[in-house]
């Protein structure tokens, strides 16, 4: 496996950075303290081509692989949570899931507008009721005709009140059947489909969260994606990618909390030198940079594997699991750098520390990540 950035990665890397610089920084914190979800920047990131990196290019894609995709949502984060996090989940579930399992049809129809955000996706496995605990689904979908028809209530749904087009994983056989699930793609203007709350959270607050509810929703059987019964197999799959999405997101907010940490601690003087000249200082930023060198390597490492198309259910559960426990205790760590500072919205790291916290709950909490590391390792 060779890591080493190619001048491809590079020159992407400096693109998404100025892009970061002119058109997120100057308003991060007025989208965090109004919570707007920034749809205009989206359309702008979709001319730049970064709503479809993994996209190949005859669907109006980048066509670009899972190293290059980190790097995009590396730089993004490492300016903003938010919008790291919303490109995330538009990249790598709702366009990832049409990508790897929709058929020709389906695909010429959704990617094209999905990767220059003419659409914005969403993605629904999560219930009220059923978070990691998906076979217990209740959202349902019964054959009638040429039909189905679907009825419940998804929440933590990214988008969910902005997006054009919606992935949904839905119950069409018996519970706790891990065969017994479907996915379907429903567009925004069926009015079977309604906005519920949008969340009120304590990070990603630029990052819309709402409930997504299913009322007598039709759904033509032309919509199911992929094979009747074949929804839960298919989630896993496109969760796998999906953990190489958060892995990434973290990276790109433990650099970013490093980075001001770092800058800080250089400037900051007490007793008549820089902070950084102090061992207890000086250490602290020995663990971060060594913690997300680790976290970065093993993100890439899950991207390698995917790449080749090799499976890397265990490597991507470790990359999201290191990488956003590092997040969290780099972000902390930031705060304690910057004393009393860290604690106000005048510096940078408060919003490190708070949006850090998300990613080791979406896409599968911690605990989860070590369920599945766990039961990989014990085969």
């Amino acid at each position: 496996m060779n890591f080493e950035i190619t001048e491809n990665q590079q020159m992407i890397e400096g693109m998404v950075r100025d892009m970061a610089e002119k058109h997120i920084r100057p308003h991060v914190m007025e989208w965090d303290e109004s919570q707007v979800f920034p749809i205009d920047l989206f359309k702008t990131l979709g001319e730049a081509g970064l709503m479809g990196v993994l996209v190949p290019t005859e669907y109006g894609g980048s066509g670009l692989g899972y190293h290059e995709y980190i790097t995009v949502i590396t730089e993004v984060a490492k300016v903003c949570g938010s919008i790291g996090l919303s490109l995330a989940a538009h990249n790598s579930l709702c366009t990832g899931h049409i990508l790897a399992f929709g058929n020709e049809e389906q695909k010429q129809k959704y990617l094209p507008k999905l990767a220059s955000a003419k659409f914005i996706g969403a993605w629904g496995l999560t219930e009220p009721n059923t978070g990691s605990d998906a076979m217990r689904m209740k959202c349902t979908a019964k054959k009638e005709g040429e039909n189905w028809i679907l009825n419940g209530t998804k929440c933590w749904i990214t988008h969910g009140i902005s997006s054009d087009v919606f992935v949904v994983i839905a119950r069409t056989g018996e519970l706790l059947d891990s065969k017994g699930m479907t996915a379907f793609i429903v567009d925004r203007s069926n009015p079977g489909l309604k906005a519920g709350k949008k969340e009120d959270k304590l990070g990603m607050r630029a990052s819309e969260t709402a409930e997504v509810i299913m009322e007598d929703c039709v759904v033509h059987e032309s919509m199911v994606l992929a094979k009747v019964g074949e929804g839960f197999q298919q989630a896993m799959k496109v969760l796998d990618g999906g953990r190489i999405s958060i892995a990434a997101l973290s990276l790109g907010i433990a650099k970013g909390a490093y980075e001001a940490s770092k800058k800080y601690a250089k400037e900051r003087e007490q007793f008549g030198q820089a902070i950084a000249n102090f061992q207890a200082i000086s250490f602290k930023l020995a663990d971060m940079a060594t913690e997300i060198e680790a976290a970065e390597l093993l993100t890439h490492q899950a991207a390698d594997l995917k790449n080749n198309a090799k499976p890397m259910t265990k490597e991507s559960a470790m990359a999201k699991y290191m990488a956003s426990e590092v997040s969290v205790r780099v972000s902390t760590d930031a705060v304690q750098i910057f004393g009393g500072y860290g604690y106000t919205k005048e510096f940078p790291v408060e919003k490190f520390y708070r949006d850090s916290k998300l990613c080791t709950i979406g896409e599968g909490t911690s605990e989860i990540q070590k369920l599945v590391i766990s039961r990989e390792v014990l085969k």
